[in-house]
């Protein structure tokens, strides 16, 4: 199961140009020195957006916050697995979580 789910998540990343996968036993996405999505052992997706993006998202999709490894991720939100099977509709919000972090200040 692991191994299938991190397929896809790897799949989804390669769909994004702008950056690239990094991390081998906890695999992630960060630029900015912000991390913005990521893999845990539960075999979960959890990607970060701004405060109002994460609201709609979540009404949008009936989903929750991110847990990871039983901490809160403050920001993120929970990926359900059906809309995994639309990788192109994830693209577009891994992207906007991306030039969300950019938007940030710097780490």
């Amino acid at each position: 199961m692991w191994e299938d789910k991190l397929k896809i998540y790897d799949q989804l990343v390669a769909k994004c140009s702008r950056f690239k996968r990094k991390g081998k036993t906890m695999p992630y996405t960060s630029a900015n020195g912000y991390m913005f999505s990521l893999f845990n052992k539960a075999c979960e997706i959890g990607i970060r957006f701004s405060k109002e993006d994460q609201e709609a998202f979540m009404k949008k999709y009936d989903t929750t916050i991110y847990k990871s490894y039983g901490a809160v991720m403050k920001g993120y939100v929970l990926i359900p697995d059906r809309l995994l099977e639309d990788l192109d509709a994830l693209t577009v919000y891994l992207d906007k979580s991306f030039d969300y972090v950019m938007s940030l200040e710097p780490k």
